[in-house]
């Protein structure tokens, strides 16, 4: 994944860090806080996510040189494919909707604890865990609910199965993995690192700074994204599952416990009784991605093209009642073939290969995501506004090709009352969060048991 390393700030309208946050271009990965912590710290904002805080919020500026450093890994301005075209192992009818896929699988983690607390099939903490067990890695890097404020994420770094069995699930509030990069750094042997799409993008590009992060990182997993939520909506869940002081929740699960889940709280009620309620994947991810962070717009990397193995929900199928859940695994890079063979091999996980037409069934609006985004960018354009640097994510034809003439006129005029409406004309300060004092109780099980069973991995 090394290439030449582009510096985005020149040329750039906003070229520093707090500028890039303001303006509301920011990813909220955390990799300028890695770069430079001496400068800045992630924080949350209830509106737009986890932001660079610069020097503290005292008012002055990073230096150039800081500023230049940390741009370079920015995702949120600038994101380069350099993979080769022309390389005969890559699937080439996927090639421009998908970026490099090599392999598709569709399978789940052979450890029924793992596949059961899992979004869908468990596959990227099975392959996290596989690493650790069977090629000595020292741990993974990802991100977990805080034990202070269970509806927020920090990052952590996991070494044991009991850690990532407890810290499985996703987390559909904002999170900056990238911020913990330095414990990848700083370990004894090489880490998975588990993120965004964008957050492994900034990784990939940080690598190429750090000769000591490069050499430690030694896997690279995606999860499909469809957006990042703020913080305010995971607020407005709460509301919606009856929580209206947030200082109250004990522990916030998003989905997972079968495929696709429930999105369940436990909170403590007036009366200091722990209390549970829940609603439906689709009732929890129709309130959630109703306030979106902006940057998500305009992204043209939903599926983890800068990954060495990406993994997403297998939407082609109809989730049943009971369904313990699968993933679509995607091998990226030739490394990331290698390590799903072994995997498989060793019966970390239950692969079975997959025809790539299946993606398109997963994921229908692929093509025509790929096209709105070029008139998204159009009307940035048509404001005077900032457009990030994207380079080798065909747009324009898809924009020609997959969208009806209302489509095209909607993929501008949508941003353009939708730039209006969140006022991203504008300048918007990093405002970080304060949570209520959270109320400590005791901790419930954050997972429960699946009935045993066995489990035959298919090789065929």
């Amino acid at each position: 994944m090394k290439g030449p390393l582009s510096t985005p700030a020149r040329g750039f309208p906003f070229p520093t860090v707090r500028e890039v946050a303001d303006r509301q271009l920011c990813c909220g990965c955390g990799a300028c806080a890695y770069i430079d912590p001496q400068h800045i710290r992630m924080v949350d904002d209830t509106g737009s996510g986890r932001r660079p805080l610069v020097n503290g919020g005292s008012g002055g500026e990073t230096d150039a040189s800081h500023d230049d450093a940390a741009l370079a890994v920015c995702p949120g301005i600038h994101l380069e494919h350099t993979f080769d075209r022309g390389d005969p192992g890559l699937v080439r009818e996927l090639m421009d909707a998908w970026g490099p896929v090599r392999e598709v699988w569709e399978g789940y983690a052979a450890d029924p604890e793992i596949r059961f607390a899992g979004s869908s099939g468990g596959a990227a903490s099975a392959l996290a865990l596989f690493c650790i067990e069977h090629l000595g890695f020292h741990g993974v890097l990802h991100v977990a609910a805080r034990p202070d404020v269970p509806y927020l994420n920090y990052t952590v770094l996991s070494t044991t199965r009991s850690e990532i069995l407890e810290r499985t699930g996703s987390r559909y509030a904002p999170a900056s993995p990238c911020d913990g990069l330095q414990m990848i750094e700083d370990a004894p042997g090489p880490c998975v690192f588990i993120g965004k799409p964008c957050d492994v993008a900034a990784a990939q590009m940080a690598r190429r700074l750090r000769s000591a992060l490069d050499s430690n990182i030694g896997l690279t997993i995606a999860i499909f994204c469809a957006g990042t939520p703020t913080t305010r909506a995971t607020l407005t869940l709460l509301r919606h599952l009856g929580v209206e002081d947030p200082s109250r929740v004990v522990s916030l699960r998003y989905r997972g416990h079968g495929w696709p889940g429930r999105c369940v709280v436990t909170f403590m009620d007036g009366d200091g009784n722990l209390t549970e309620r829940s609603l439906s994947y689709e009732e929890s991810w129709g309130v959630l991605a109703r306030d979106k962070q902006w940057r998500c717009h305009i992204c043209p990397d939903h599926t983890g093209e800068f990954a060495d193995i990406a993994v997403g929900d297998p939407w082609h199928r109809i989730p049943q009642p009971g369904e313990p859940g699968r993933s679509l695994v995607l091998a990226r890079t030739l490394h990331g073939r290698g390590i799903l063979a072994a995997a498989r091999q060793a019966g970390a996980l239950c692969l079975e290969a997959a025809s790539p037409d299946v993606l398109w069934s997963a994921r229908p609006g692929q093509k025509k995501d790929r096209g709105a985004l070029w008139g998204r960018r159009l009307a940035l354009r048509l404001l005077a506004l900032p457009v990030p640097r994207q380079t080798g994510f065909p747009t324009f034809r898809f924009w020609l090709t997959e969208l009806t003439v209302g489509g095209k006129l909607r993929s501008i005029l949508g941003t353009l009352r939708r730039v209006l409406r969140k006022g991203t004309h504008r300048r918007q300060a990093v405002m970080p969060y304060e949570p209520p004092v959270h109320v400590t109780v005791a901790q419930p099980a954050l997972f429960a048991e699946p009935e045993a069973q066995t489990v035959v991995c298919p090789h065929g």
